[in-house]
């Protein structure tokens, strides 16, 4: 799997017979040398620079490079302190008071506390309707908060004085320091924010920036973006790059040729590449914590009846997506929470404690799809599966929609591919009854997948009661009683997975890319989410 791409893992079922022969020559010819200008090939484009409202990919990693919050991710995947400049902690390790650097907007605003108290506060008010607002949660009062049960005011942030920012949790968090690396917990400034009202964030000239780098060049429709060093960053005379090119290229066999031929620097590597270039100079794999997931529109009668989301969640065979289709070292993954992402003080993983929920079942499938006709009183069914428009996710589409031909006769599935912009709008319309998508975690914790893990109005639409509970008591009660915090996870997952079918894991992704040998400096999130530029130079 590659690691921007929520929309996509390796997936080109078929490669143009010259695209193949072109790069059976990779590595005998020489590449272009850019001056200080590190080129990359992206399959998805931008879809906004607020981090309020973003929920992809792209968005997320641009948002990164641009907007600097309290931590960033050094070059050895740990958090480090950034736009803060020092910590101080309570001995209850509730209270957090971070003293911020001096540092600037690119229009030459100061960068405040109150700027965090800003874009937090929106980041929990449920008119902002943000993708993200459950990661406020950790914070003193933020789900009740972000669900609209206390104002915005009793938020547990504070500006304490221009460059003073206290932080008060609901309990102690293991993870509260990886969670302020992530783009929801960047600032904003207020006044720049309002006076662009409705246009924020949708076009690099309707945003500032107060981190190492600014976009330039994004129409808020176009394929192409650039980072150019902000020379009103506090660290401006550590960046040593110049300029960061981002293209998007769709077709795989583009971006290879373009990297073959010197004109990209970075690309990410579907299934047939990797055959390809595997042993190579610049060759490089990682296995990531990614998911491949389905997720159902309970808002139309068929995909609000549980058995139909049974069905639909144990009716294709996962080990021939990933074998035959992917090639790419992802694996069938039957919870949604990954293999080999977290593990308790005695070495267990969180996979293999909570077990296989929903493992590929046929039999099993067509009991619940029956059982789920009968309640809805009908002898088959016609459902819409929505997927990205890039190579890999049409591979899964089509995929999906044989598999399920197979396993249950009586269900008939149209495929609708849209580009990723148009996918994000209509899930979050529920324009949709079956959508898949690819979702990366951004702290290493199991209860981000279980309240997360990329579902589609979770927050609003999933009641629960018991799934409530061991959230919250996960959050509260056993928040420093890690063997019981397990337990009642592992609980909630088996309600919102097995029981439920809320939300169907698919595989468990690997990443796989070429780089340039001269590319030096650059930082892979740890969860193969994003690039990193900030220490980027070329040899």
């Amino acid at each position: 799997m590659q690691r921007r791409k929520l929309t996509r893992i390796v997936g080109l079922i078929t490669v143009a017979l010259v695209a193949t022969v072109t790069l059976v020559a990779c590595g005998q010819q020489t590449a272009t040398k850019s001056k200080n200008n590190f080129r990359v090939g992206t399959v998805d484009a931008l879809a906004t620079l607020n981090s309020s409202r973003y929920s992809d990919i792209s968005s997320g990693e641009a948002i990164q490079n641009a907007i600097e919050g309290l931590y960033r991710i050094d070059a050895q995947g740990k958090p480090t302190l950034a736009g803060a400049k020092s910590l101080s902690v309570s001995n209850d390790q509730r209270v957090y008071t971070f003293k911020l650097r001096e540092n600037k907007w690119s229009n030459g605003d100061p960068v405040t506390a109150a700027n965090y108290v800003y874009a937090w506060r929106k980041l929990a008010d449920p008119t902002t309707g943000s993708p993200n607002a459950q990661n406020i949660d950790p914070i003193q009062n933020g789900q009740e908060v972000r669900l609209g049960k206390k104002p915005l005011n009793e938020l547990g942030v504070k500006a304490l004085d221009k460059h003073t920012l206290q932080v008060t949790l609901a309990n102690p968090v293991t993870y509260f320091k990886e969670l302020l690396t992530t783009a929801p917990y960047a600032p904003q400034d207020e006044a720049y924010v309002k006076k662009q009202g409705k246009d924020y964030g949708t076009s690099s000239r309707h945003a500032i920036y107060n981190g190492p780098f600014k976009v330039t060049g994004w129409t808020g429709t176009n394929d192409k973006w650039t980072f150019v060093k902000n020379n009103q960053y506090w660290d401006a005379k550590a960046i040593k790059i110049d300029k960061i090119s981002m293209m998007t290229i769709k077709s795989e066999s583009t971006a290879a040729n373009l990297y073959q031929s010197g004109k990209l620097d970075f690309i990410d590597l579907d299934n047939e590449y990797v055959k390809q270039y595997k042993g190579r100079s610049g060759y490089h794999v990682r296995k990531i914590p990614a998911i491949g997931y389905l997720n159902f529109n309970t808002k139309r009668p068929a995909t609000a009846n549980v058995h139909i989301r049974r069905a639909l969640a144990t009716g294709f065979n996962k080990t021939q997506l990933t074998k035959d289709v992917l090639q790419d070292g992802s694996t069938p993954l039957d919870g949604i929470v990954p293999a080999n992402f977290v593990t308790n003080a005695a070495g267990k993983d969180f996979r293999a404690y909570s077990g296989r929920l929903t493992p590929y079942d046929p039999s099993y499938a067509r009991k619940e799809f029956k059982e789920g006709l009968k309640e809805l009183g009908q002898k088959n069914l016609t459902l819409e599966f929505l997927s990205a428009d890039t190579p890999e996710a049409k591979a899964v589409a089509e995929f999906m929609q044989s598999s399920y031909q197979k396993t249950l006769p009586d269900l008939k599935i149209s495929v609708r591919e849209v580009p990723l912009k148009q996918r994000l709008n209509f899930g979050h319309n529920y324009q949709f009854d079956i959508i898949y998508g690819i979702w990366s975690p951004d702290y290493q914790d199991p209860y981000q997948f279980i309240t997360d893990g990329g579902a589609y109005h979770l927050n609003t639409d999933y009641k629960n009661p018991t799934f409530l509970k061991d959230v919250a008591e996960a959050n509260s009660t056993y928040a420093t009683n890690p063997t019981k915090r397990w337990e009642v996870l592992k609980d909630a997952e088996h309600e919102i997975v097995k029981n439920d079918a809320f939300t169907a894991p698919v595989f468990q992704g690997a990443y796989a890319y070429m780089q340039r040998p001269n590319v030096k400096g650059l930082v892979i999130d740890p969860n193969g989410t994003a690039l990193y530029f900030r220490d980027v130079y070329m040899k």
